[in-house]
């Protein structure tokens, strides 16, 4: 009776060029677009989180105030508009992601006191991407 042979190598070889693939492009393959990881914070309401993504100066309209505000100040206005709406739910309604130092998103926040649009605008600088604008108006 043969038994059929088989090489232990020949079984790992697709899992080899998964771990070899995954670990080449990590930035496509094991990390989410950040407008995905910002949409998960504006659902949470995590005003910290999503300031630890702020550039230096951050061009924040919220409602009707606009203005350019420090990072710190932009995190306070953020929180202050959580408190007045609590988030319930965010999704990503459209993406813009093919410049390698640019990333818009717009999400689509529901909170307990009605709906809002969400522009974010991202640039890339030292090898990360941060808010320089973001624009929370109310949805019609």
């Amino acid at each position: 009776m043969l038994t059929p042979t088989f090489s232990y190598i020949e079984m790992i070889k697709p899992l080899l060029f998964l771990f070899v693939f995954f670990t080449q492009f990590p930035s496509y393959t094991l990390q989410g677009d950040i407008i995905d990881n910002l949409s998960a914070h504006f659902k949470a309401g995590n005003a910290k989180e999503i300031a630890a993504n702020f550039a230096s100066s951050v061009e924040l309209i919220v409602i009707d105030d606009e203005d350019v505000y420090s990072k710190a100040q932009a995190e306070q206005i953020l929180r202050n508009f959580f408190s007045k709406n609590p988030p319930i739910k965010s999704s990503v309604i459209h993406l813009i992601n093919t410049n390698p130092n640019f990333r818009f998103g717009i999400l689509s926040l529901h909170t307990k006191n009605g709906k809002f649009r969400v522009s974010i605008t991202l640039k890339k600088s030292s090898n990360a991407f941060f808010i320089t604008e973001l624009r929370i108006e109310p949805d019609k």
